[in-house]
């Protein structure tokens, strides 16, 4: 199977050239957050404040990293469980969120979220986080510090192995899946 090479940020195009079960490298800037910076930016937005990030065309990437070891520059970097994610995720995708990255399911709000928005949910392999690390090459803390491991950083990535989960098409590579194992 081939492996698509894709930069972030994101276009219309690139999301919809992409199919669920694709596999992908992908390079460029990701913001990491996860639970507690997601109910943050929610509840920004219900105040009117603007989020302290510009996620138009962007990927979060649903991660808490671990304290980087001396001479590396972040620790274990490994998906934590999207559904987590879900509840905020519909209002993202609506302000321009192109993309998320994660482990697991999502609920079929965010499916018919990220068609109609034309989004994708990338899977990253659980369990992985110290080789998903060697990809990340640059990190920075822009948002909520206060909230350690779960603030948001900016990450610069280079060949970060996915696979396209949900498509901007509505079609999911889970169920895709065991539908193949069932029809045997």
């Amino acid at each position: 199977m081939t492996v698509k090479r894709i930069t972030v940020p994101f276009d219309t195009e690139i999301v919809q050239s992409l199919k669920a079960g694709d596999r992908v490298l992908i390079s460029g800037k990701v913001y990491a957050a996860r639970d507690a910076a997601h109910k943050r930016m929610a509840e920004s937005l219900e105040k009117g404040e603007e989020l302290p990030i510009n996620i138009d065309g962007e990927v979060i990437y649903y991660v808490g990293p671990t304290p980087a070891k001396p001479g590396q520059i972040i620790g274990s970097a490994g998906p934590t469980t999207s559904g987590r994610m879900d509840k905020y995720t519909p209002e993202l995708l609506e302000l321009g969120l192109k993309g998320m990255i994660g482990k697991g399911y999502r609920s079929q709000d965010v499916i018919d979220s990220i068609r109609s928005n034309q989004a994708i949910y990338f899977g990253a392999i659980g369990g992985s986080g110290a080789l998903i690390a060697r990809t990340i090459k640059k990190v920075e803390v822009i948002a909520y510090e206060d909230l350690g491991t779960e603030a948001i950083r900016k990450m610069v990535i280079e060949d970060f192995p996915a696979i396209v989960i949900n498509d901007s098409y509505g079609n999911d590579w889970y169920k895709q899946g065991s539908e193949t194992y069932r029809s045997i």
